[in-house]
């Protein structure tokens, strides 16, 4: 055999073993369901601004400018970027998240908390992706995180903590909440407080929804934090 005969004999092994690859679903890139935009990661395509009203360009420029500033985790991979297909909705869903998020007074780190407790009871992996890190940053120990993530015992943590914790558990399992385990959430939280704790979990149900029916999907080798349920 040749030198030149090995050398295209080699190439043509490494040619057929990528196309195996290929066909095995093994590829060096993301690999997507077929129905997944590569843009926007989802089943939709990131929004055009020319498509949309004055109202949704005004709203696809707060997106851009909060992606840059932080202020949005995900850009417009994920639900700000579904949703502005929708401005009307877009503008009151991004006044009731912004209001919760930055302006309650339950503050940012157990709005994490309750954020986290709402991607675990729903499994979710882009939330929790999202939301471990910020959680971490704004103060809520990798240990509260752990108890979230792993559904361990609440022994040892904050009251406060704890109660909500228990609180979400018992609301996505049962559908409902022990008399107990809300007046204990009551007395801690009081009305006003518990009210938006209780909507922060709503309103990342409502995006978990959304974000399953466009079935979104994590960034190129970004991996999943959560483990089975």
């Amino acid at each position: 055999m040749t030198r030149f005969t090995g050398l295209v004999l080699t190439a043509l092994v490494a040619v057929f073993a990528y196309v195996a690859g290929v066909r095995a679903g093994q590829s060096t890139g993301p690999t997507y369901p077929r129905d997944i935009d590569p843009g926007s990661r989802s089943r939709l395509p990131v929004v055009s601004r020319e498509m949309l009203s004055e109202l949704g360009k005004a709203l696809y420029d707060k997106n851009v400018d909060d992606a840059r500033t932080g202020r949005s985790l995900a850009g417009f991979q994920g639900p700000n970027g579904i949703v502005l297909y929708s401005p009307r909705i877009a503008e009151h869903d991004l006044k009731k998240n912004d209001y919760l998020r930055f302006e309650s007074r339950i503050g940012r780190r157990t709005y994490e908390v309750a954020v986290l407790v709402t991607a675990r009871e729903w499994n979710h992996q882009f939330e929790w992706a999202a939301h471990e890190p910020a959680a971490l940053k704004l103060g809520v120990e990798q240990g509260v995180i752990d108890v979230i993530k792993h559904r361990r015992p609440l022994t040892g943590l904050r009251p406060k903590d704890a109660a909500l914790i228990q609180l979400g558990r018992e609301i996505f399992a049962k559908r409902s909440a022990h008399a107990s385990t809300f007046a204990e959430a009551l007395k801690l939280y009081g009305a006003q407080d518990l009210i938006d704790v209780l909507s922060v979990m709503g309103t990342y149900s409502n995006i978990a929804l959304l974000l399953n029916a466009f079935d979104q999907q994590l960034a190129p080798g970004q991996k999943p934090l959560l483990p089975g349920a």
